[in-house]
């Protein structure tokens, strides 16, 4: 923890699992040249890499096959103070293999907004981060009021 933030850093393997315990994050990516946030459904594949399901004609497949992008999820207690934020970095390709997309449609992330033709983008995670923070803590052993 940074004595002057409050934050924990987190390692690689407490991100993937406060990862799996949420079903929405943001895909950062770019688009036209500026940058753009999506909120996904998404899920973990057991490479760790992020599942994110969507329709074939969505903007965002072609935005996203084959560039680096940043995936993040959180969860906040605002009544807490406390709360995480996990970042992913990695490269997004679409799932084109006919044997993993079908087995990605029994076991993959469900889509909130189902479309007629789904695809499937696999973020591999290159570099996992994240941070947590807890109650008003720090160092300092400050506690902010309530």
């Amino acid at each position: 923890m940074d004595a002057n933030d409050g934050f924990r850093e987190l390692d690689r393997q407490e991100c993937l699992d406060l990862l799996a315990t949420v079903p929405v994050g943001r895909i950062v990516y770019t688009r036209q040249a500026l940058p753009a946030v999506l909120p996904v459904t998404f899920s973990l594949d057991r490479d760790d890499a992020v599942l994110v399901r969507t329709s074939a004609s969505s903007g965002l497949v072609g935005a996203i096959a084959g560039a680096v992008v940043a995936f993040e999820a959180d969860a906040v207690d605002a009544t807490a103070h406390s709360g995480w934020s996990v970042v992913v970095l990695g490269s997004a390709g679409l799932v084109t293999d006919p044997a993993e997309h079908a087995r990605l449609l029994r076991s993959g992330p469900r889509s909130w907004a189902p479309a007629p033709r789904e695809v499937f983008v696999r973020i591999t995670p290159e570099l996992v981060t994240g941070r947590e923070f807890v109650g008003g803590r720090t160092l300092y052993g400050v506690h902010l009021p309530s």
